[in-house]
């Protein structure tokens, strides 16, 4: 575990755990919902299983935590994000960056990742962490265009 201290709290990361699951669906969709505009129409449950079956194996998560509660996840493996979101109402807290931060640390070197064109507090803040926009799409399932990033470490 890795604590990042900010005045009076301190970002804990550490490696998730399936009792985990439930609370950090739910922190997952709140945020998602907030930053994109668009109810999850999916049950809970379903989201529940993509977590265990899908990213769980195939991804290195990391939880962080603020005070000893969830404060946000990344799903990512050396040269993708898959997952990155930070509780509602936690934002501008540096939980996103050390997120981040610790997925470029785990990193080849360079990363690449979406997120929706509609959610430009997030476009603005993987701009602001060194992501260029690499191309632009449309993603099928939620019907929403789409913005492919890509990040490199400087000198590789």
């Amino acid at each position: 575990m890795k604590a990042v201290g900010r005045e009076s709290f301190a970002i804990v990361l550490e490696e998730f755990r399936e009792e985990q699951a439930r609370e950090l669906v739910r922190m997952w969709r709140e945020s998602f919902e907030l930053g994109v505009g668009v109810r999850d129409p999916h049950p809970i449950e379903e989201q529940e299983r993509y977590l265990l079956d899908v990213l769980v194996p195939t991804t290195a998560i990391r939880i962080a935590t603020l005070e000893g509660k969830l404060a946000g996840f990344v799903a990512a493996k050396p040269l993708s994000v898959a997952q990155l979101y930070v509780k509602r109402g936690l934002h501008r807290r540096g939980i996103g960056t050390r997120l981040l931060e610790w997925a470029k640390e785990q990193s080849a070197g360079s990363l690449w990742l979406y997120t929706f064109a509609r959610n430009s507090v997030a476009q603005r803040f993987y701009e602001k962490h060194g992501f260029r926009i690499v191309a632009r799409g449309h993603e099928p399932n939620w019907k929403l265009d789409d913005v492919r990033y890509e990040w490199v470490r400087k000198g590789t």
